[in-house]
C-alpha cells in the first residue's frame, strides 16, 4: 500500500507555503481548524510584517489580530505565535529549534506540529498524525491504537524511518483527494483491492470519480482506468481541507 500510495501521489508534499523553519512554524500553528489554501492566502502579508522571531515578540496584538482573522480562531493564534516569538528570543536567540523536545516545549507547538517542522523544515524524519492520516490508517487497519502518539510510533514501526515524512505526506494526500471522510471515492481508489474498509464509499467507478479532488484528479481517475472526463471540472479547484 505504501508503494501504491507513492505512485498515486508522485505530487505529495506540504501544502504549506514556507520559506525557514519561523515561517513553518507560524504557519502551522494557523492552520488548526484552517484549511492549507486560507493559510497561505493570509501568510505572505503575515510573513512580510514579521520575519523574525523578535517581530512576533514585539507585535502589536490588535494588528496582528485583524491580520490572522481569516484564519479563524485569531486571538488564540495571535496569542500563540506571540508567546512562540518570545520563547524563541528568550531561550533560542530568534531560532527555532531543530529537534523534538525544544519544539514540543513551545508554545502552540505539539506532537503533530513538532513533526511537521521537522520532517518539512529540517529534513528528520517524522510521521504527522493529522485527522486525515489517523482516519486513513484506521480504515487500512494498519493501527487499532487511537491515541497520536501510538498511532506514530506503531506506524513508524512498519516502514523505514528514512519514508516517514513522505508517508505522511501521501497519506494525507490520499485522505484530502480521494478517501475523504463522509464519502470516499472507493471505486477510483487504487488502493481498493488491498482495502479492508472498500465499500464504505461509492464502488461504481464513474460515480466515484466524481468525487474526487485537487489539480491530479483527472490522472487520478485514469490510474484506475476511468475516463477523466467523468471528473467534474470545479474537482480540480476544489479546496482540500
Amino acid at each position: 500500500m505504501g508503494r501504491i500510495l507513492a505512485e498515486t501521489h508522485p505530487d505529495a508534499h506540504c501544502e504549506l507555503d514556507f520559506r525557514n523553519p519561523l515561517e513553518l512554524a507560524v504557519a502551522t500553528i494557523l492552520s488548526a481548524q484552517a484549511t492549507d489554501k486560507k493559510v497561505n492566502e493570509v501568510t505572505p502579508k503575515v510573513f512580510a510584517q514579521y520575519p523574525t522571531a523578535a517581530d512576533y515578540a514585539a507585535a502589536d496584538r490588535a494588528e496582528l489580530e485583524v491580520t490572522l482573522k481569516p484564519t479563524g480562531f485569531f486571538r488564540n493564534k495571535t496569542d500563540s505565535v506571540m508567546k512562540l516569538g518570545q520563547q524563541l528570543v528568550e531561550r533560542f536567540d530568534g531560532e527555532v529549534p531543530g529537534n523534538l523536545p525544544d519544539l514540543v516545549s513551545l508554545p502552540g507547538i505539539g506532537r503533530k506540529t513538532a513533526n511537521v517542522i521537522l520532517g518539512n523544515a529540517f529534513g528528520v524524519p517524522g510521521i504527522t498524525v493529522d485527522t486525515h492520516f489517523q482516519r486513513l490508517v484506521g480504515r487500512w487497519r494498519w493501527t487499532a491504537e487511537t491515541d497520536p502518539v501510538k498511532i506514530e510510533h506503531a506506524i513508524g514501526a512498519m516502514f523505514d524511518k528514512r519514508d516517514w515524512t513522505m508517508l505522511s505526506h501521501r497519506v494525507i494526500f490520499h485522505g484530502r483527494r480521494v478517501c475523504h471522510a463522509r464519502k470516499p471515492a472507493c471505486g477510483a481508489c487504487t488502493l481498493a483491492k488491498l482495502c479492508p474498509s472498500y465499500g464504505t464509499g461509492p464502488t461504481d467507478p464513474v460515480q466515484a470519480a466524481k468525487l474526487l479532488k485537487g489539480p491530479r484528479a483527472a490522472q487520478l481517475a485514469e490510474a484506475v482506468g476511468v475516463d477523466p472526463s467523468v471528473v467534474p471540472q470545479q474537482a480540480f479547484a476544489a479546496d482540500v481541507p
